[in-house]
């Protein structure tokens, strides 16, 4: 998907003489752009361009840019020895501080994504073009502002509530200050509510775009954020395949593949598992982004060449020997074509999304692997969670999810008869196996509580300086600066 640049009206007008009447041929306002069909779906193609490009070229959001706060901020991964960016290198130790680039930088990809969302939505809605695509395509920006916004709200917690673009160039009118949480949380729900009516499919190039089945799926786990757990039941009810769980209605198709390694193949891509996944192609030149998670988790057979991340001390030897999980989401040896090699790396590295289609392998940064934002995996550990904590105590159905997981990693199901206390700490290793560098694990830490983070990042040496305030980003201090309305989080006060 290729981004779109928008210019205000307001912003050409502020600077033109008073005798230019005419309308510039060397730009498009959003008034002139907004005519057909096909210029509402180019400009929702670019809200979704923003999960997996950057304007300056830099790390994309779920290209690696996400991953370096929820994993490096966490206790799965670290930087790598050869890492000599000091912001990298501080998030790996827990020791950044409200100037760090990369915190920066998620803040304001996370913004920019909104911006074009947005705009989408109020010119879309004003549009006199078909009735159902018009819908759509707006119910499509509100899921993806929705997705920006739960990242927002759990990294930084309160935080600027923006629905519409500026319509004015004072800069003063742009200072807003941060919204309370609950109401954030309330607008996303709201977005994601709307977005339950989208189609429950799509086929051909419109395959990837968000359906009521990722929207039902991403409200679930807004809910479990929340503690509210009926809510979640609900919604997972709805998506859960009909009859493979008590009440579950869902008609969506969704599945485990019998593979683990299926989830993270180009062949697969998009199929019964993916319930929402970033889109990455192949050698596409530029209209590809870099898929960073694979060109800096292995660029080189020369085992001296370290990649940008590493795992953390002991993520390794959390698998069984059986767990298949394992195989997929490192490797220690890698074929070298070229050379009819195998070349020994020694210690772990991550493998989950490296391109083996790509020729030579080592040309990852052009790797067709999605990033996949909701697999139905999760939507299984989700609901033995829901379970646990709805009933007080695992419930059959709650085992029977779990279990479904593990016996596609061919590990041995839970053991009957746990507390909801020993369950709930199942689910979690379990989903901490299952989700490594997707996303999540910075976050499932965060909502267990404050002391499960800190005690999860004492426990890696290099990360003994993690302290509460470490439950929430910092609020970027370039942000603060050119925004004094904008407060920071407790403990990252300067």
């Amino acid at each position: 998907m290729k981004p779109l640049l928008f210019i205000t009206a307001a912003a050409l007008i502020a600077g033109a003489c008073n005798k230019l009447t005419e309308n510039p041929s060397s730009v498009i306002v959003s008034s002139q752009f907004y005519k057909t069909p096909a210029d509402a779906v180019a400009a929702v193609n670019a809200v979704y361009s923003t999960l997996n490009s950057d304007p300056a070229g830099d790390f994309v959001i779920y290209g690696r840019n996400l991953n370096l706060l929820t994993g490096n901020g966490s206790d799965d991964q670290v930087f790598s020895p050869s890492n000599t960016n000091p912001d990298v290198r501080a998030l790996g130790t827990a020791t950044y501080v409200a100037s760090n680039d990369r915190v920066k930088k998620n803040w304001q990809q996370h913004y920019y994504g909104i911006s074009r969302a947005n705009v989408a939505i109020d010119q879309i809605s004003k549009m006199t073009i078909d009735t159902t695509l018009r819908n759509r395509l707006v119910r499509e920006a509100k899921f993806i502002r929705a997705l920006l916004y739960f990242n927002i709200v759990r990294f930084w917690g309160d935080a600027p509530l923006v629905l519409h673009d500026p319509t004015s160039v004072d800069a003063d009118k742009a200072k807003i200050a941060r919204s309370p949480k609950d109401s954030v949380y309330a607008q996303i729900v709201s977005d994601l509510t709307d977005a339950t009516h989208l189609p429950a499919s799509y086929g051909g190039a419109d395959l990837g775009r968000a359906t009521s089945g990722a929207a039902h799926a991403l409200l679930a786990k807004v809910y479990v954020t929340r503690q509210w757990w009926q809510q979640a039941q609900n919604e997972l009810l709805l998506v859960l395949t009909a009859g493979t769980y008590s009440g579950a209605t869902g008609t969506y198709g969704y599945a485990l593949y019998d593979n683990y390694l299926d989830a993270f193949q180009k062949p697969t891509k998009n199929g019964k598992e993916h319930v929402f996944s970033v889109q990455f192609e192949s050698n596409l030149g530029a209209k590809n982004s870099t898929q960073s998670l694979s060109s800096t988790n292995f660029s080189s057979f020369n085992p001296a060449v370290y990649p940008g991340d590493i795992p953390a001390d002991h993520l390794y030897e959390l698998f069984d020997s059986t767990d298949t999980r394992r195989a997929v989401t490192f490797f220690t040896t890698l074929y070298n074509a070229a050379t009819g090699q195998t070349v020994n790396f020694g210690a772990p590295r991550f493998a989950k999304f490296i391109d083996y289609s790509l020729s030579p392998l080592t040309n990852q940064a052009q790797s067709g692997i999605n990033f996949p934002v909701i697999r139905y995996a999760d939507l299984l550990l989700l609901y033995a969670e829901v379970q646990n904590e709805l009933s007080g105590g695992p419930t059959p159905d709650a085992y029977k999810a779990i279990n479904r997981v593990r016996n596609r990693a061919h590990v041995p199901d839970l053991t009957a008869g746990l507390g909801q206390q020993a369950f709930r700490e199942a689910v979690f290793l379990e989903r901490r196996k299952e989700f490594i560098q997707e996303g999540m694990r910075w976050f499932d830490l965060v909502r267990r509580g404050g002391t499960v983070l800190v005690d999860a990042l004492h426990a890696l040496p290099a990360k003994s300086a993690a302290s509460a305030k470490d439950t929430l980003f910092p609020i970027p201090q370039a942000e603060i600066d050119l925004n004094p309305a904008l407060t920071q989080n407790k403990g990252w006060e300067q």
